[in-house]
C-alpha cells in the first residue's frame, strides 16, 4: 500500500508542476492554452532522444527546455495575429500536430512504439528510490510554487494581471503586451518541459500516448477544481484529481468490469467534475485572492 501511495503522490507533483505552468498561463496572464501536453512533450521527448542517440542524462534537462522555450516563443508570436479564443483553438491544433510528428518520425521518435529504457532516477538505492524520487519531485514542486508566487508578486506579475484584465489599459500605461506574453510562455513552457522530464525517466517510456489532447485537459480540470489563479489550490486540485485516477482500477475490479472501463471513466471523470465545477463552483476550491497575498 506505501508503494501505491508513494507513486500516486509521485505522479501529483509531476502533474502539480504542469498545472502551476498552466496556472500562470491561463490564471493570471489569461492565455487559455489548450495545447500545454505540447511542452510537455518537448520534456518527455527532450529526455528520451537524449537516451536514444546515447547523451548523458544530465543532457536532458537542458535539451528538454531550449525546445520548450523555442516553442513558448512560437506560441507567443502565434498569438500576437488571433484574438483569445483563436488562439486557443491554434494550440490545441499546435499540439495534435506535435502528435502526430512524434507517431510518425520513427527514426528520430522510435513512432508509435516510442522510445523505452530511460534510466530511473535513484535506482541505486533501492528499495528506497521510491521516496527519494518523490522527495526530489515534491522539492521541485516547491520551488516551481515559490518561483510562481514571487514572479506573480513582482512589478513583472502586476502588469501580468493587468494585461489579462485590462489590456488596453496596459497598453496605455506603457507596458509591452506582446513581450510579456512571450516570457510568461518561455517561462511557462520550460515548466511544463521539467515535468516533462521528470515523467519520462519516472517511467522509463515516453511515447506519443502520453501527448492526446485529453492530458491537457485533465490539467485544466486540476485548476478548474482547485481554483484558477491561485497556486495553493491548483496544487490541491492537482492532487485530488490524481487521487481520484488512481482509484478507478479499484472500482472496476471491485464490480468486475471489463478493462476498457478505465481509459473511459477516467475520461469522464475528468468532463464531469470541469462541468459540475464550472456550474456550481466556477471559482474553484480556493477562489482567487484579491490583493494581499494574492495568488499564495
Amino acid at each position: 500500500m506505501s508503494d501505491f501511495l508513494v507513486h500516486v503522490a509521485s505522479i501529483s507533483c509531476i502533474y502539480a508542476i504542469l498545472a502551476l505552468s498552466l496556472n500562470l498561463q491561463a490564471g493570471y496572464a489569461g492565455l487559455m492554452n489548450f495545447g500545454l501536453v505540447a511542452m510537455f512533450g518537448c520534456g518527455v521527448y527532450g529526455a528520451g532522444l537524449v537516451h536514444r542517440f546515447g547523451f548523458p542524462v544530465a543532457a536532458s534537462l537542458p535539451f528538454a527546455l531550449c525546445m520548450a522555450a523555442l516553442l513558448g516563443l512560437i506560441f507567443a508570436r502565434i498569438g500576437r495575429k488571433l484574438s483569445s479564443d483563436y488562439w486557443g483553438i491554434a494550440t490545441l491544433s499546435i499540439a495534435e500536430i506535435v502528435r502526430i510528428f512524434a507517431t510518425n518520425l520513427e527514426g528520430v521518435t522510435g513512432g508509435a512504439q516510442g522510445i523505452a529504457g530511460l534510466p530511473t532516477l535513484f535506482a541505486e538505492v533501492r528499495p528506497w528510490d521510491g521516496f527519494a524520487r518523490l522527495a526530489l519531485f515534491f522539492g521541485l514542486l516547491l520551488f516551481v510554487w515559490w518561483l510562481s508566487d514571487r514572479l506573480m508578486k513582482s512589478n513583472f506579475g502586476l502588469g501580468v494581471k493587468l494585461m489579462r484584465e485590462e489590456p488596453q489599459f496596459a497598453r496605455a500605461l506603457g507596458y509591452d503586451i506582446d513581450g510579456m506574453r512571450s516570457i510568461i510562455m518561455v517561462i511557462t513552457s520550460m515548466i511544463a518541459a521539467l515535468a516533462g522530464v521528470l515523467y519520462a525517466h519516472y517511467l522509463s517510456f515516453v511515447g506519443p500516448e502520453l501527448l492526446v489532447a485529453p492530458e491537457t485537459f485533465l490539467i485544466w480540470s486540476m485548476i478548474i477544481v482547485g481554483g484558477i489563479a491561485n497556486n495553493k489550490g491548483v496544487i490541491a486540485g492537482a492532487f485530488a484529481m490524481q487521487f481520484m485516477m488512481a482509484y478507478v482500477p479499484f472500482v472496476k475490479d471491485y464490480f468486475e468490469l471489463p478493462s476498457d472501463f478505465v481509459a473511459a471513466a477516467r475520461l469522464l471523470l475528468t468532463g464531469g467534475v470541469i462541468l459540475a465545477f464550472l456550474l456550481l463552483r466556477p471559482q474553484g476550491i480556493f477562489p482567487e485572492r484579491i490583493g494581499g497575498t494574492h495568488g499564495c
